[in-house]
């Protein structure tokens, strides 16, 4: 598959600006990416700049420490389907996991994929591998599974480290065919881009997404 149609080109930077955003709405038509991910604030902005075009608008939820309740996420993912949303990325409430209450956290993702799955909407959930151990991945993997998320997400790009191959080839190792992995967090390079997408993910969420497909043309 050509490389610019398994990158969601992303600007989630907390000073974003409209114009950034109509510019990244843009750049995602050129270049033919899969999608833009942006923050809920503009959805219907990129709603009325990518029109009729097959350019997936992704907006996220909880977003990025991930404990905000069950009951807010919920109405964040309703109100961003309402503007325009086609995918949600919501952030695990780690601080739930953290401390073994999987009850919490299993309501808190399938209250979620529920909303997403009654409007035919696809759910990603961000496990923050940054602030896991490999048993814990192992664990979050399960979790996601059980609640038949559509993806499960690396990092939110906002913790120390992101995404990396050995972190990638241990969640596919742990969750089914079906459920697909988005890669995100610190991809900078062409290189890095490649070498996640050997080691299992389906769809990378990049903010240098020119550079990397300027860099993947150059080599090809």
């Amino acid at each position: 598959m050509e490389l610019a149609k398994r990158i969601e080109h992303t600007n989630l930077k907390p000073d974003c600006t409209k114009e950034e955003i109509i510019q990244l709405c843009n750049e995602a038509i050129t270049h033919g990416f899969y999608g833009i991910c942006i923050s809920p604030y503009f959805v219907q902005l990129a709603k009325k700049s990518i029109v009729k075009k097959a350019i997936k608008i992704i907006t996220v939820v909880g977003f990025p420490l991930g404990y905000s309740t069950v009951g807010a996420k919920v109405e964040e993912a309703k109100k961003a389907i309402i503007s325009g949303a086609d995918e949600i990325d919501m952030v695990m409430n780690i601080a739930a996991f953290k401390s073994g209450d999987m009850q919490t956290v299993q309501n808190d993702i399938q209250s979620v994929v529920t909303v997403c799955h009654l409007q035919n909407k696809k759910v990603k959930v961000i496990i923050e591998t940054a602030y896991l151990s490999d048993e814990e991945i192992i664990r979050a993997c399960k979790v996601c599974a059980d609640c038949e998320v559509d993806y499960v997400k690396t990092s939110t790009g906002f913790a120390s480290t992101g995404a990396e191959p050995r972190t990638v080839k241990l969640m596919r190792a742990n969750l089914p065919i079906k459920i697909k992995i988005k890669a995100a967090g610190g991809i900078k390079t062409n290189k890095q881009a490649l070498e996640l997408l050997l080691a299992g993910a389906d769809i990378l969420g990049c903010s240098s997404s020119l550079k990397i497909i300027e860099e993947n043309n150059e080599n090809n």
